[in-house]
């Protein structure tokens, strides 16, 4: 999927790509129209657009004199740009980028009513080297607009299950739902509760799936009243950390799907006068930077976010050199960072 083949596909009947006269032609339109759509402008009617860039995708088009060059940017687009998380997203991003002398522009979607077409028709004016779309990916409509315009795209720790049709980034987070619950399964502990992510996040259901898998491996039954779907947020560990520990034979110890999740239940252990980790284990995930500062300090899955970002960058980078990585998705390793806040259950 290099940079040529997707600026510049062939018309399979007439054996060439497209002038933007001959697309004009085709459309019905004129040619400052589909000049204004090639080159990224807004002021074009959707539906115009529309059928503009479904002839430039079928066919490609031809430019009739030697295109710019990209800007020297990295277009880093968030959900949300909140604490920790986005921190080490921006700067694995950032140390790439600046080995080759590029800027790095964050964009945010979160709060915006149209946001898909908005940060497309941003992107597409700037014209960057290429784009990382991280966590919230973008709709198959958006990004076909960058590939038309050559415009390498990355996932990266997508939502969803990556399309292989275009490179993705993520951790093994399986795998550290399986570390996280065997530690807490070797320590002694047999209730053993879990507070995921959202269900339709593809890392959520992928550490609870690891935290099944470590329980049906031990032979420990899972009780559906100790699996709670959360929305990785402080709230989240908090409100269902109150509840696991309101049970008639609450958790000795809890899987947490992030660091926050994890940090809201210290609250709630604390209201209901228990102590981490006499009292309650607790596990997180991210290792994000409060996890060592809190009291006590957190024993969680370390997800390597700035390795998986400046991974994404050079994937970016390759494709914008017209060379086609070596595998579609990589998935970085996770690790069990043990700390204070693990011990074997209380006697009695």
């Amino acid at each position: 999927m290099s940079s040529t083949a997707r600026s510049t596909p062939v018309d399979s009947a007439a054996g060439q790509p497209l002038t933007i006269a001959q697309i004009a032609k085709r459309v019905g339109v004129s040619v400052a129209t589909v000049s204004k759509v090639v080159n990224g402008r807004s002021d074009v009617a959707p539906r115009t657009r529309s059928r503009i860039e479904s002839v430039i995708q079928e066919h490609g088009y031809r430019r009739q004199k030697k295109s710019a060059s990209p800007a020297p940017l990295i277009d880093l687009l968030f959900h949300a740009v909140d604490g920790g998380y986005a921190i080490e997203i921006f700067q694995g991003v950032q140390r790439v980028a600046a080995e080759h002398g590029l800027a790095v522009v964050v964009s945010e979607l979160r709060g915006r009513p149209a946001a898909g077409r908005e940060w497309v028709d941003e992107v597409l004016v700037r014209r960057p080297t290429g784009v990382i779309a991280v966590f919230s990916g973008a709709t198959g409509a958006q990004v076909d607009q960058l590939r038309v315009r050559g415009i390498p795209f990355v996932l990266l720790d997508p939502t969803g299950e990556p399309d292989h049709s275009w490179p993705s980034v993520g951790a093994g987070n399986w795998s550290g739902g399986l570390t996280a619950t065997r530690h807490l399964l070797d320590l002694g502990h047999r209730r053993v509760a879990v507070i995921t992510g959202p269900e339709d996040v593809l890392c959520g259901r992928a550490r609870l799936d690891g935290f099944r898998a470590a329980m049906d491996m031990a032979g420990v039954p899972v009780d559906p009243e100790l699996v709670r779907i959360g929305d990785f947020s402080h709230e989240a560990g908090l409100r269902h950390g109150r509840e696991l520990l309101r049970l008639p034979e609450p958790p000795t110890a809890v899987f947490a799907g992030n660091d926050g999740q994890a940090l809201g239940l210290y609250r709630a252990a604390a209201e209901a006068g228990l102590r981490v980790p006499e009292d309650l284990s607790v596990v997180g995930f991210d290792d994000l930077y409060p996890s060592q500062w809190a009291n006590p300090p957190l024993t969680t899955v370390r997800q390597p976010l700035a390795t998986m970002a400046a991974t994404a960058a050079t994937m970016v980078l390759d494709l914008a050199a017209g060379r086609e990585p070596a595998q579609t998705r990589v998935e970085l390793a996770t690790e069990l960072v043990l700390r204070g806040s693990t011990a074997p259950p209380a006697q009695g």
